[in-house]
């Protein structure tokens, strides 16, 4: 997938597809924009970052395999110098000795990886771990000095009609920037049971992906990621990544390279498909599995984890996989119209399912 596109399999999923204020004395008055985004845009900017990537493809069959091994050696190198794909994304920098933030997608399967910051330096990268369920991943550069570092805000108290700052590199052109709102919250846009997006109008485009969305006081509080477009283009309609999720991503990935998930064991319909009522059914239980050692059955209905209620598959995914393995969980389902609550011990998310 060339990393110059956003996400691009959310953009062909996707296609198919003033505040007042209150006052009892006299008028109700608008809220207006900030004068300039210039302040907090001069501060942050030196933070974002240009990320090229080659990616070398194979192709499925060697065009060359049926000639003379004279002419396979005379035409190879030129066949490998084709096989080389450009690409480009964004990122920030959140740590001064060169710790770069990043979509997953971007670097996915990149052979080289050359970071540009702000002033023109070019450096080369190398990938300190990607987790692909939440397309979040953590580069690192080796700078002769300090650089610029941007901090993650609390994205909880982003509201719908704050406005925001989009930064990254659309298209390739350079840095950039674009303002718009924060359009809505929680959005699903069908990329995986982890899909709690900020959707924003700032324009964001190809080249965008990795990019920060800063609030007013220049904090990062989502990454771009995906667009809706039937053109490629901007229409206003772009989803960024909460700071929550991604600061939670980079720490384990700083850490350990990768992330660890709890798991316990079941498959489950998607919500279409799920049986009327509150919680969640149990389709089938791997027998080895950590729900099978705690009696849990097929047909059961999970109403509960740790006391929390469950009502969709996705939440239920979540509300598992946000426990390390090895913790113990209480997970209360519906049996034979008894409620009953069993502890289990949750294992590791299998290599297959992450």
């Amino acid at each position: 997938m060339p990393a110059a596109t956003l996400r691009r399999s959310a953009v062909l999923a996707l296609l198919l597809l003033s505040p007042l204020g209150a006052c009892s004395t006299g008028p109700a008055q608008a809220r207006t924009g900030p004068e300039s985004f210039a302040p907090i845009v001069q501060r942050v900017l030196p933070a974002v970052v240009n990320i090229s990537v080659t990616e070398t493809v194979q192709p499925s069959e060697d065009p060359l395999a049926t000639l003379p091994p004279a002419l396979q050696r005379q035409f190879r190198s030129a066949l490998r110098n084709r096989r080389q794909v450009q690409g480009a994304g964004s990122g920030f920098i959140i740590d001064p000795s060169g710790y770069i933030v990043t979509n997953d997608h971007v670097v996915q399967n990149a052979d080289k990886i050359v970071v540009t910051l702000s002033d023109g330096t070019e450096l080369p990268a190398r990938v300190m771990g990607v987790d692909e369920l939440t397309d979040v991943a953590l580069i690192k550069v080796e700078a002769p000095r300090a650089l610029p570092a941007v901090t993650f805000g609390n994205s909880r108290d982003v509201q719908v009609g704050d406005w925001v700052v989009a930064a990254g590199n659309p298209y390739n052109i350079g840095g950039s920037v674009t303002a718009g709102i924060v359009s809505a919250r929680g959005r699903n846009i069908g990329e995986g049971p982890f899909d709690d997006f900020i959707q924003i109008d700032a324009p964001i485009n190809p080249g965008n992906s990795g990019g920060p969305v800063f609030d007013e006081s220049g904090q990062v509080v989502g990454m771009n990621t995906a667009i809706v477009s039937p053109s490629g283009g901007s229409v206003g309609i772009g989803f960024a990544i909460p700071a929550e999720i991604v600061s939670r991503i980079v720490t384990e990935l700083r850490r350990n390279g990768h992330v660890e998930r709890g798991w316990i064991g079941v498959s489950i319909p998607p919500d279409e498909e799920q049986p009327g009522g509150s919680g969640v059914q149990i389709d089938t239980v791997d027998r080895s599995g950590p729900a099978a050692h705690a009696g849990l059955r097929p047909g059961d209905v999970v109403v509960a984890v740790d006391g929390q209620p469950v009502d969709t598959a996705n939440a239920l995914i979540k509300a598992i996989a946000d426990h390390s393995p090895g913790t113990r969980v209480r997970v209360t389902v519906q049996r034979e119209g008894r409620a009953i609550e069993m502890p289990v011990t949750v294992g590791r998310r299998p290599e297959s399912e992450q």
